[in-house]
């Protein structure tokens, strides 16, 4: 008898020949880059250290093409942009020390958004590992033990021939559900040294589907279908997934109310009858889910900003499909589906009942009227006019990505997306600096449509020295920076908190005109001329900045009491 697993494809002539006689002055940098191509990708990023040589000059004899970023953390995040809005992995090609330890911020925002990222770093050479202190440039006791708690998996490779291994087994962990930042590490005289291996040509790293098991899912059908009050809150599961669409076919036919949480803007049609938008931190949208009596959260842990800040108690019964094992039932006991939130959604899809609910929509409606009202209440004019601007000047196919500021928390709750996958910022993780060199990633997985970046003063900073590379490339990224002369929203914080606010106000430069000496175009713009600035930037082909002096103010929280 046998069996597909037991069937090995037989070399041509050729094949053996080429494979026997393979080309001269190949080294372990080589090894790399052919596993690389093996693997589907065609883009790496990152930024060239002294233990890395050997794969950065390895890349001048592959056809993949590298975009170099001036600092480290900056090329953790393009490549987070780039896997999040492709669904492919993203190389990083990272030196030893200094530089790889420069990354942990992104594979941080990486894990924590489930981006597939697929770190590369040199190390020391295979002499003084073992924490022995001898005193190498770069020099960490145990360098994997500083990611083991930021990536899904470490890979520690020793020798030439381990390479393709190692990183197909890197490649496939990224993209198995739920994606995720790896890291992989190769010592530095392991790349350099001349290898006498074939080219590498035959990799598999196929990804396992997480399917969902059959006894939960019926049971999870019949909930659904004899619920009165159902509603629906998807999370980023459902947009890396690639499964709006079916979660639009279950929402209609259980005439369930839908909210999506900050990472999965987009699942769901804004302006659907059933669409409760992301306005997650209100208490009357709150209200609206603890009262469900069976309440299914797709692809969500239900953390602090998807729980408004956990003050959120559901009384009804909770199905959660989440691809995460270690977020099933971590902050709310439910029926724990461990699946990929598109097979779990079929499978609901084919077995839950048709219902209909006639208040369903009146709830929706009355839920987004009492959120507006309270809104409108509190004289927030200004921000609602700036968010207003912004997306009509955004073309409706461009994505959007968001750093850690006052706007981009207005944009959680009251942007709509227009697309699914097109909404990005770095609230996973919460770090600054996350919005430009995002777009930079997203541009060059795409560079036919324009990209927006939208940062305060403060986190523009962190990646102002990318200016340099999105010239260098040419990248259609438009950078709009709110400048409010410090960290605004920490500035509110304090005053509520202790009356006034210590270490929040910055010196700046001016950003138009340090954009204009690396050759980037940058205007100033005011609230009333920020459509039309911001939509000739998006318009120009390449790089471009609008700076927008403005102090925003937060809507009121409600989690407070």
């Amino acid at each position: 008898m046998t069996h597909d697993h037991d069937l090995v494809l037989r070399p041509t002539e050729a094949q053996t020949a080429s494979a026997l006689n393979p080309p001269p002055g190949r080294n372990g940098g080589d090894l790399v880059v052919e596993t690389l191509s093996g693997l589907g990708a065609t883009t790496v990023f990152g930024l060239p250290g002294q233990h890395a040589l050997g794969m950065f000059d390895a890349l001048r004899r592959s056809a993949l093409r590298y975009v170099g970023l001036r600092v480290e953390n900056n090329a953790g995040f393009a490549a987070d942009a780039y896997g999040r809005v492709t669904g492919e992995a993203a190389p990083l090609l990272l030196s030893t020390g200094p530089g790889a330890l420069t990354s942990l911020a992104a594979l941080q925002e990486a894990r924590a958004a489930s981006a597939p990222v697929v770190a590369i770093s040199s190390q020391i050479p295979v002499a003084g590992l073992g924490g022995g202190r001898h005193g190498y440039l770069h020099e960490l006791p145990d360098q994997a033990a500083s990611f083991r708690g930021v990536v899904k998996s470490v890979h520690q490779v020793r020798t030439a021939s381990q390479i393709p291994s190692a990183l197909a087994e890197a490649w496939r962990s990224a993209l198995t559900a739920p994606h995720g930042p790896v890291w992989v590490e190769i010592p530095q005289d392991v790349l350099l040294a001349e290898t006498s291996l074939p080219v590498v040509t035959g990799v598999d790293a196929t990804p396992e589907d997480l399917v969902p098991r059959v006894e939960l899912t019926a049971v999870a059908a019949a909930l659904l279908s004899a619920a009165e009050r159902p509603a629906v809150i998807a999370g980023g599961g459902v947009v890396r997934a690639d499964a709006s669409g079916k979660l639009l076919a279950l929402a209609e036919k259980l005439d369930a109310p839908v909210v999506t949480t900050f990472g999965g803007k987009g699942a769901f049609p804004w302006d659907h009858d059933l669409s409760l938008q992301s306005w997650l931190e209100d208490r009357h949208m709150t209200d609206l889910l603890e009262d469900a009596d069976v309440l299914l959260v797709v692809g969500s842990g239900l953390g602090e900003l998807s729980s408004n800040y956990h003050t959120f108690k559901p009384r009804g019964r909770v199905i959660q499909i989440e691809a995460d094992l270690g977020k099933l039932e971590s902050n709310h006991p439910a029926l724990g589906i461990h699946a990929d939130a598109r097979l779990a959604l079929q499978a609901l899809l084919e077995t839950v009942e048709e219902r209909k609910d006639d208040t369903a929509r009146d709830r929706v409606r009355v839920t987004l009227e009492k959120i507006a009202a309270r809104i409108t209440a509190q004289d927030l004019t200004l921000e609602q006019k700036v968010l207003a601007s912004v997306r009509a000047a955004l073309p409706d196919t461009s994505p959007s990505f968001w750093d850690m500021t006052i706007l981009a928390y207005w944009a959680w709750s009251a942007f709509d997306p227009r697309a699914t996958n097109a909404m990005h910022s770095a609230q996973g993780a919460g770090g600054l600096g996350y919005g430009f060199p995002a777009a930079l990633g997203a541009a060059a997985a795409d560079p036919s449509r324009p990209v927006l970046a939208v940062s305060g003063d403060g986190g523009a900073l962190y990646s102002i020295a990318e200016l340099a590379t999105a010239r260098q490339y040419d990248l259609p990224v438009t950078w709009l920076i709110v400048d409010d002369g410090g960290y605004g929203i920490l500035r509110e914080y304090m005053t509520d908190a202790f009356g006034e606010a210590t270490a929040t106000e910055l010196t700046r430069p001016d950003y138009a005109a340090l954009a204009q000496s690396f050759g980037v175009p940058g205007v100033h713009t005011t609230p009333e001329t920020l459509e039309t600035d911001l939509r000739a930037a998006l318009t120009t082909p390449g790089p471009s900045v609008v700076v927008l002096p403005a102090v925003l103010r937060m809507f009121a929280a409600t989690h407070l009491g």
